[in-house]
């Protein structure tokens, strides 16, 4: 694996570790009439972002290399904030979007890279993952108005 492939890769398994913290945070505090819709949809999300870490480290395994493992790591690492209010459920869905908007952008870097270098497989699986991101945009971003 390319030494930029990893360190993109790792970078966005960082990412989606805080991500998934957060909407562990989003789904224990979010409050209000949308409370119920809102628990349900930051828990669907935060199950699939740990099955999507899960694969990006085992694809960084697959090549040869090690993924990131620790929360130290992750934090060291990141480009977004960890959740660090109980703010209103408008607030939650403006940073999940705002972080899904984040992780979207180094996936597509992450694919440039990878199909520069011809690994097929990477830009495979990181193209899935950005389709993905891509339609929780959209509703996320319908639920704002």
């Amino acid at each position: 694996m390319d030494h930029q492939l990893k360190a993109n890769m790792n970078s966005i398994l960082a990412d989606l570790q805080v991500f998934y913290m957060k909407l562990h945070h989003f789904h224990w505090f979010v409050k209000g009439p949308h409370f119920f819709t809102l628990h349900e949809k930051f828990e669907e999300l935060y199950e699939e972002v740990t099955g999507h870490s899960d694969e990006i480290a085992e694809r960084i395994l697959q090549k040869g290399e090690e993924p990131i493992s620790t929360l130290k790591e992750c934090l060291e690492l990141t480009s977004i904030q960890e959740a660090s209010s109980k703010g209103t459920d408008r607030e939650m869905v403006q940073e999940v979007v705002n972080d899904l908007e984040t992780i979207n952008g180094k996936l597509l870097e992450a694919i440039d890279v990878a199909s520069d270098n011809g690994d097929e497989g990477t830009v495979d699986l990181l193209l899935g993952i950005s389709t993905s991101f891509e339609k929780h945009l959209w509703m996320y971003k319908a639920f704002l108005g």
